[in-house]
This record gives structure tokens, sequence and C-alpha cells, in this order.
């Protein structure tokens, strides 16, 4: 890596160690994962719980050549736990038809226990993915944790670290076809995210065409959502529609967008949906050498973030890094 991104790396773990959160990392069966969460341990930046039984976990440990013995493990048959995330179970998902004896069949499922875990204050935040799908890893958290009072919905940003500076890019996990109502909301947490983690954000709400250059539906989607941004956080700098260049050239910011504050030099990046956010992302990633770390989850009332099933040791450790960091508010 440059030494920008070593830094901002480094940056984040002593971030992270300062005030250590307690991270769940369901997977305790996954080498890499056990890979990661050794040199976690080893940094001090986060406090590390295993789901699994602790005989297994040492046994791979000591095959693997690892140091866990600092971490936390609980078994899913903990019974003095169970005891209180059944009840609590039932509470939250009563309205749903949950019952005592559903709350046990869910509770043996590792990503809802993770979940209970942190809703009953046992965790901080959760990791998982690395052996799950995305829908396994954050379903239980949409229906338990909830998203933050006033976010309708959540969003997944990648902190695009260059040789030189970092940017925020966002929605490229998990909306789909977002509305203009739902682009607006993600705008407005993808600043927050921004902001959380250094940068002042610059939003620039992007589409094929820039200010009222071009019409269309996706145009009038990206105009529409760009005003109820602003309406929603009037002190953020936000701009759009925007194409790609006009957001980050000065001199095409200057033709296209004169005047706009956010034009040439935007920071945090706003994709129309899915499609257009996922592809790009990894794009940029591949052809340009930037680090991608994320998917970071935005607007859950906890963290909560999913591994790509491909991802690296240090794909892992940045996102629990990234994890401790929000979880400490």
């Amino acid at each position: 890596m440059s030494g920008f991104k070593d830094s901002f790396v480094a940056n984040l773990a002593k971030r992270a160690a300062a005030n250590r959160k307690r991270i769940v990392l369901p997977e305790a069966t996954d080498e890499r994962v056990l890979r990661a969460a050794a040199q976690v341990l080893q940094d001090g930046s986060a406090e590390v719980i295993f789901i699994g039984e602790k005989a297994e976990i040492d046994a791979k440990a000591r095959v693997l050549g690892v140091d866990l013995s600092a971490a936390t493990v609980v078994s899913l048959d903990d019974t003095t736990r169970l005891n209180r995330y059944v009840p609590k179970l039932v509470e939250l998902r009563q309205h749903k038809g949950m019952t005592e004896e559903k709350a046990r069949e869910t509770l043996k499922d590792i990503s809802f226990f993770a979940t209970m875990m942190i809703v009953c204050g046992d965790a901080d935040g959760m990791v998982s993915g690395a052996a799950h799908t995305t829908a396994h890893t954050i379903r239980p958290a949409l229906q338990v944790i909830k998203t933050r009072p006033g976010v309708k919905l959540v969003s997944g940003a990648f902190l695009m670290v260059f040789d030189d500076h970092f940017d925020v890019y966002s929605d490229c996990a998990v909306t789909i076809a977002p509305t203009a109502e739902q682009l607006a909301d993600i705008a407005v947490v993808s600043a927050a995210t921004a902001t959380q983690f250094g940068l002042e954000p610059k939003v620039a709400m992007l589409s094929y065409s820039t200010i009222d250059s071009g019409t269309g539906p996706m145009v009038d989607l990206v105009r529409e959502a760009t005003a109820l941004a602003k309406a929603a956080a009037p002190e953020m700098a936000i701009d759009g529609p925007l194409q790609f260049d006009a957001a980050v050239v000065e001199s095409v910011a200057a033709k296209k967008a004169p005047g706009s504050k956010v034009a040439g030099q935007a920071n945090t990046f706003i994709f129309p949906d899915l499609n257009a956010g996922n592809i790009t992302y990894k794009a940029v990633q591949r052809t340009s050498g930037a680090l991608a770390i994320g998917p970071v989850l935005q607007g859950l009332n906890a963290p909560v973030n999913d591994l790509s099933r491909g991802a690296t040791v240090d794909d892992i450790i940045n996102t629990v890094v990234i994890t401790a960091i929000q979880a400490q508010g």
C-alpha cells in the first residue's frame, strides 16, 4: 500500500484502540476470521467475541498458530444468555407471531444470536458475511436493531482510499433502486459517515446529466432527491445532478456548474442506483488500486457490518476496526 493508505489504516486502528469496543464475530469456524481476530487482538483495536465452542476454536487456533487467548467465546447453548435473549426476542417480534418456542429455534442461528447480544448489551457491534450471504447477516439487524430515528433505510458506503486522499461512495451494497426520498436519505447518512471518518463532506448526487443540461426520469429522480436532501440537512454541502467529471474536475465544474460549492471538489458520491454504485466502486478498486473499505452499513441503531464471501484477512480486520469506530458514536 501507499504511504497515505498505510497511515489511513493505522489511524483507524489507533482511533478504535483509544476506546475499545466489543465486536462479535459469529463465523468462528472460518480461518480468515480467526487470523483477522488474532491481529485485531494483537493491535488492541477491539475486544473480540466468538460464537462457538471454546475447545473447537482453541484447536483451530493451535493449527493456525495464532493467539486467540484474549478473545471471549460464547456458546449458542449458553443457558444464562438464552434465558435473557429469548424473552427479549419474543417482546420485539411478538407482533410478527414470535413465540418462546420460535425464539429458541431462531437463536440457533449465529447471526440472530449475535444480533441479540448487541440488543441485550453484551456486544457493541457485529461483523459477519465471510461465509454467509448479506441477507443472512443484516436481516436480523433490520428486524430487531432497526434503523435510527429519522432514518428510513439501511444503505452501504465504501471508504475508497487512494494514494493521497479518500472518498465515500454510496450506496454500493443495499438499495437496488432507491426512490427520490430514499436517495435523499442515503445522501444525508453518507455525509454523516464521511464526517465520522474525518472528511468535511461535499456531496455529489451523480447522474448522466449536470444540473439542468439533460432530461429524463433518472435525472428527474436525482434532481428531486437533491432538493429533498437539502431540505432535510440545509447545512450540508450538496449539489446535483452532477456528472462524475463535473463533480471532481475543477475545470469541468467551472464550465458545467459554475458557482457550485460542491462541483469540482466533491468527496462523497451518491449513486442513483445499486447498479451504478456497485459497478463503479469495483471498477475503481480494480483499475486504480484504491483500497475499498466496507461496505459500511449506515442507518442502524447499532453497527452491524457485512463482509464479502471473498473477503481477505485484511478486509476483515479493516471492517472490524470500522465497526468499532462506529460503535464509539
